[in-house]
């Protein structure tokens, strides 16, 4: 197999749109009433599909739930391929009651609905950059998150890193970042620190950068 030697090679991150933001009172309302989301809640964002490993987020939520250390999981987005597994689990959960899938998100709705969270979750196993986390930590929700692949280097200091085959991992996460006020207003604020770092004009910057340094010239 041919190899791209490091040296070659530049990454450009993404970013969160300028958008995403804390959200006021009045924006997570109407959200809240539009997709019948709970007064409190912890949020998961993107398409169910296997990679993002919502069986396990629902075996570590369940028993959090029941022993009411843990508010309704709300997971928003639209089924994707191989999801029959997740469905099933969900519809035999004793928990599926306090479970809320809302089905397709407007984009413009986003912004609201991660900022009327309690807590993020996002237990992926695997991810190309992991844009959900720092929309997140750009609108001010405390993130819990998967050490996969690219996520801790999204994530930084800005979150707690659970592994994401690990569900009595995940589940003390959560167990710590619902239990302890103090430690979600820390995360809050790491994370719109965090967030800040990120930006499309960045990006841009970064990107010129690279076709100046290939064509020897500035443009």
């Amino acid at each position: 197999a041919y190899h791209i030697p490091a040296e070659k090679i530049t990454v450009v991150p993404e970013a969160a749109a300028p958008n995403f933001a804390p959200a006021s009172a009045e924006a997570v309302a109407g959200v809240r009433a539009r997709y019948a989301l709970p007064e409190r809640y912890l949020l998961t964002v993107g398409t169910l599909e296997p990679r993002k490993n919502l069986t396990r987020l629902l075996e570590a939520w369940g028993p959090l739930y029941a022993a009411g250390a843990a508010p309704p999981l709300v997971i928003a987005g639209k089924p994707g391929w191989l999801n029959a597994p997740f469905q099933q689990a969900l519809e035999r959960s004793p928990q599926r009651a306090g479970v809320v899938l809302t089905g397709y998100v407007a984009e413009a709705d986003l912004p609201a609905i991660y900022s009327g969270a309690e807590a993020f979750v996002f237990p992926s196993l695997y991810e190309g950059f992991g844009l959900p986390p720092l929309e997140a930590m750009a609108c001010g929700v405390p993130v819990a998150c998967s050490n996969a692949s690219s996520l801790p280097e999204v994530v930084g200091e800005a979150g707690l890193l659970f592994d994401p085959t690990d569900v009595a991992a995940m589940a003390g996460a959560l167990a710590r970042i619902l239990a302890d006020p103090a430690l979600r207003a820390e995360l809050r604020a790491r994370g719109l620190s965090r967030a800040r770092e990120f930006g499309w004009d960045k990006a841009a910057r970064q990107t010129l950068a690279v076709y100046e340094q290939v064509a020897g010239t500035t443009l």
